[in-house]
């Protein structure tokens, strides 16, 4: 089963994760996509947060670049893949080339459509404001926007997470036509 979460920041995204993740009974594996930077305490403390709240039998990937490579090397039906998040994950690749950049999503999609376990992804939701002054703005609101509304269209289920509330798309939603 494939599942995207998205929504605004601190809106509850990555806790509504966790608890489809804890309510699957599986082994969970987390993949965190983000970097870690020594010389920014604020980011650190936001990493940390989020380790908190993860049980200690829960394994823990760092994944900032590999991550199709790295979901596709877990085979076991018993386990259960949660992503958080495809925005840092667009984030680190944003000075790759819009070539290179479409060859990693589609390997990511592919990997997708073939998995056996469950995976999760969690998204931030962009491009509710304006349109970016700067290219790596532009670039990121675009490529992480098609990225999302990509995994939505082959996902079995996709929420939006608004205010703590995490509301299901596919039940109250049609799908676009591809």
């Amino acid at each position: 089963m494939i599942t995207l979460i998205t929504g605004a920041t601190r809106s509850g995204k990555s806790e509504w994760a966790e608890h489809l993740a804890m309510r699957s009974q599986k082994n969970i594996i987390y993949i965190a996509t983000a970097t870690r930077y020594a010389d920014d305490p604020e980011w650190e403390v936001r990493l940390q947060k989020h380790s908190d709240r993860r049980p200690d039998n829960w394994q823990t990937l760092e994944v900032p670049i590999e991550l199709a490579q790295s979901i596709s090397e877990i085979k076991s039906n018993s386990s259960y893949v949660l992503v958080d998040s495809l925005g840092t994950w667009v984030a680190n690749l944003l000075e790759e080339d819009e070539e290179s950049w479409i060859r990693m999503e589609n390997a990511l999609l592919e990997i997708i459509y073939v998995s056996t376990v469950d995976v999760t992804f969690v998204s931030e939701e962009v491009g509710w404001g304006l349109v970016p002054e700067y290219k790596l703005g532009r670039i990121f609101r675009d490529r992480l926007g098609g990225l999302s509304r990509k995994i939505g269209a082959i996902a079995d289920v996709v929420y939006l997470v608004t205010g703590g509330y995490a509301i299901d798309l596919t039940k109250i939603g049609e799908r676009l036509p591809n």
